[in-house]
């Protein structure tokens, strides 16, 4: 089961209040709940590679973090940078590669 997110009320609760109410009931609160479809790892894995192949890193790192507590190994990330390097570009990788160090020598 995963955790009940809070981040959009967190940081725009007050200033996008309907954006904030979405992303964590609908996004987080119904879309990432139905596990009967998709694990959360699943999701985790399916997640970080959209935001990889965007280059979006502030929220691939944020994500890389869910990815982690979701069970995603480390050996699993690497594959995945590894396998989207030929698909999302070299330069994107090493900065994926960069996030992941960091998030999975913690």
């Amino acid at each position: 089961m995963t955790k009940k997110q809070t981040a959009g009320r967190d940081n725009l609760g007050e200033f996008a209040p309907q954006f904030a109410a979405l992303n964590d009931d609908v996004l987080f609160g119904e879309v990432w709940a139905k596990e009967d479809e998709l694990s959360a790892h699943d999701r985790s894995m399916i997640t970080c590679s959209a935001l990889m192949a965007q280059g979006l890193f502030p929220q691939l790192e944020a994500h890389m973090k869910i990815a982690k507590q979701n069970g995603v190994t480390k050996t699993e990330m690497v594959a995945l940078i590894t396998h989207l390097s030929f698909y999302a570009g070299w330069p994107k990788a090493w900065s994926a590669f960069g996030l992941a160090k960091t998030i999975y020598t913690d």
